[in-house]
């Protein structure tokens, strides 16, 4: 029985500890799958690692090769979850894994390259899936240059719109090609492609001179302000992104947030019409949207 239709088929989830059963595919056991995730809409773990089967083909090239921290949520999104970068104990001989030096150790993170590895991450209790903006074996040459796009609020998607549109005169004036997603919490993601000579310092350059000219053009709106307290409400342009070990959700990852809002690719004209607001694009209604749009993300691989 396939994933998805054992999920289907299953009785409808109840605000009580999980069951023992478990579903089976592709190699990886769904371990219990009717487990509550989010309570609204009720998200059950097996519905989690369904979505992430059925947007394997689009999500896994946008992974491989990637370092990945997993974003996990053992009791569900209303207890608190944590991060884990390095996977040692209890992994499968399969598991692909990128071994990282720091100081004093390594860090093992793991990797997807497939299906399988996809669903035993979901059955980790992964809501969230981040990536390095760089690739294996070239893990000093980041491939993406990262921006986000932070307001103060979830609500802030009529203050956004102008300033995303002011973004993409300065990209385009720049003259560099940029793909967006929501964030799929409160803001948006803007990510430039960079080339085979990149470098941390580079990709940090860049989007330090992005940002600034935003704040520059928006300054009742924008803020380059790091401390919260400092930002008088403005949205805040993030560039932490661009430095070896930091980390952004991927696109098509699942936030842990209510509703199960994906960090899903969209186009400018989208945004400027409030069509991709920041948490518009949800797990049950991606499927229809890979359906009619195909991935948005393609050309940036």
């Amino acid at each position: 029985m396939a994933l998805s239709q054992a999920v289907r088929e299953a009785p409808a989830p109840q605000r009580r500890p999980a069951t023992r059963r478990s579903v089976r595919d592709g190699g990886v056991t769904i371990t219990h799958p009717q487990k509550l995730l989010f309570d609204e809409p009720p998200v059950t773990k097996g519905e989690l690692a369904a979505y992430y089967d059925s947007v394997a083909p689009t999500l896994l090239p946008h992974l491989r090769g990637r370092p990945l921290t997993l974003e996990r949520y053992p009791e569900g999104i209303g207890s608190p979850g944590f991060l884990q970068k390095s996977v040692v104990r209890g992994v499968p001989s399969w598991l692909e894994r990128i071994t990282v030096p720091k100081v004093g150790g390594v860090v093992h993170h793991p990797s997807v390259a497939d299906r399988r590895s996809l669903r035993w991450i979901a059955n980790q209790n992964t809501v969230t899936i981040h990536i390095w903006p760089s690739r294996a074996p070239f893990l000093s040459r980041p491939d993406l240059c990262v921006i986000d796009l932070d307001p103060p609020a979830d609500d802030a998607s009529d203050r956004l719109r102008p300033v995303m549109q002011v973004l993409r005169e300065i990209v385009t004036m720049m003259r560099l090609a940029a793909w967006i997603k929501t964030s799929g919490s409160r803001g948006y993601h803007i990510v430039t492609p960079l080339g085979s000579r990149s470098s941390f310092e580079r990709s940090a350059a860049l989007a330090e001179r992005i940002a600034n000219r935003l704040a520059e053009a928006c300054p009742e709106h924008v803020t380059r302000e790091f401390r919260k307290r400092n930002r008088q409400g403005r949205i805040y342009v993030d560039v932490a992104r661009n430095r070896r070990g930091a980390t952004v959700a991927a696109a098509y990852a699942v936030r842990a947030r209510p509703g199960a809002p994906v960090s899903a690719p969209c186009t400018w004209d989208e945004v400027a019409e409030g069509v991709a607001a920041p948490q518009a694009f949800t797990l049950r209604a991606m499927t229809a949207r890979l359906a009619a749009v195909g991935d948005l993300w393609e050309e940036i691989r």
